[in-house]
Formats: structure tokens, sequence, C-alpha cells
């Protein structure tokens, strides 16, 4: 099974993208409901639009798997990380609540059991093995995980949500000058709302692997898809969009790769 995409750069940051595949498994691909199909809550042309990143010289790995067949970012144990609505580590629900298996279709608990075994595990090993690197060979390690989303979810939050929604687990993973630094990068412009640990204060990846007391950073972004994609099928990418959305992430890139070291 080809799970997972990873590039090593040059750089002290590891640019994950969990949730931007769209391979499913047999299984799943013929259980899901009709409006499934379309696999709407995919991170849509998120390696793409992070292409830059890989230029730059960060290290990138990919899930190639639908979160629809497992994941990557929930916890091994399924527990709940929000409050509020949310999906699982075995989804069974679209983001706007609709049953994501047709009657008695859902994988069983065996299956699900080898999709933790051979998809979910070797994505968090490939994370973990890459960011121990960094930190022997620099001293520290910047963990940047890359997400995005339809900028309207009501299930899921209220109106319109911010353009940029940067996650710090409350600033417990990272350090307050990263988390200060990246703040100050998306005041200094006007064209994207933004928000710090909002909605979205990061999921299983960020909360797990931000360890700042061992200079292992990780900070989280819930893009909202509008600024760079259209959010109906067939998801294409908007050039123009895209460029404007680059601009900002270059410079939250450079500031986070300038200030990983404090």
């Amino acid at each position: 099974m080809n799970v997972l995409h990873f590039e090593q750069g040059t750089l002290p940051l590891l640019i994950s993208i969990p949730h931007a595949g769209t391979a499913l498994t047999p299984e799943v691909e013929a259980g899901l409901v009709p409006q499934a199909k379309t696999l709407p809550d995919t991170d849509w042309h998120i390696p793409r639009l992070y292409d830059f990143a890989r230029q730059m010289g960060a290290s990138v790995l990919i899930g190639n798997y639908s979160r629809y067949v497992i994941d990557l970012n929930r916890p091994p144990d399924d527990q709940p990380l929000y409050t509020t609505a949310t999906t699982g580590l075995w989804p069974n629900t679209l983001f706007d609540g609709t049953p994501l298996f047709l009657d008695g279709q859902a994988p069983t608990p065996e299956l699900r059991q080898g999709y933790l075994e051979t998809i979910w595990k070797p994505y968090h090993q490939t994370l973990q093995r890459e960011l121990n690197r960094l930190r022997v060979k620099y001293g520290y390690a910047l963990l940047f995980d890359a997400h995005s989303i339809a900028s309207t979810v009501p299930r899921l939050f209220d109106g319109r949500l911010p353009d940029v929604n940067l996650g710090t687990n409350s600033g417990d993973s990272c350090s307050p000058e990263i988390r200060d630094a990246l703040q100050a990068v998306c005041a200094q412009q006007t064209q994207l709302s933004w928000v710090v640990d909002g909605r979205f204060k990061g999921g299983y990846i960020t909360r797990e692997y931000g360890q700042p007391a061992k200079q292992q950073h990780a900070v989280q972004l819930e893009l909202a898809q509008i600024n760079y994609m259209e959010e109906q099928a067939p998801f294409n990418w908007h050039a123009e969009r895209a460029a404007a959305t680059q601009t900002l992430l270059k410079q939250l890139m450079s500031t986070y790769v300038a200030h990983g070291h404090c």
C-alpha cells in the first residue's frame, strides 16, 4: 500500500499534510453514500498550495489515503479532541452531519483496525522519525500541520470561518516567541482575516508532537478554502486567489523558521 509521500528537505521544518489524500480502500469506496463520492471533506490542493515550502527546503509528508478511510489527525484511541461537533478516527459522517456510509456498509472493526496498522501508524512513524532527525541535526524541529476546510460548515462552526486559523493548542505546542511572531505576521496584513487558537486550536498532530520543552514546536493552520479554490465540486484550483494567499503563507513559513531556535 502506497500510504504516504515523503520528501526530506534541508531546513529544520517539516510540513505535514494529513488530509489531502483521495485513495480509498475497496470496502470504504463500496460503502460510501452518493454525497460522499466526490470526497467533499478533503483538504483539496494543499500539496500544490505549499509547493513553495518544498522549494524553500522544508521536508514534506503527505498522507495518500482519504480521511474517510482513517483520519491521520485523530488519536489512535479515538478520544474526541473537541467538545463541539467533530469527526473521529474512523469517520461515520460528513462534516455536515450526513451519514458517510450506506446502511450496514461501514467497514468492520477488524478492517478499521487494519487501517490503523497499515495507514495511520506508518504516517506517524515517518513524522516522528523526521522530527527526531531534525532535532539531532539542528538542535530543534519545527512542525507545520497544513489543513483547509470550506469557509462555511454550519455543523462545525457559526457563520463564516476566518480565512487563516492558526492553532497552537492554546500556546502549549510551540514557544511564546513563535506564536507571537506568527501572530504579528497576520496582523501586519489586511487582505485575509485571521485568528489564533479560535475554533481550530490544533488536532492530534499539533497536540502530540508540539513539545517546546524538547525544542520540538508544532503549529496548525486551518485555511478557509475560498482563498485558493472553488468550494463546490469539482473543487477547482483558483490561481489568482492562491497566489495572493501564498504571499502570506510564505511570510509565515519564513518567520517560523527565523524564530524556531528561540
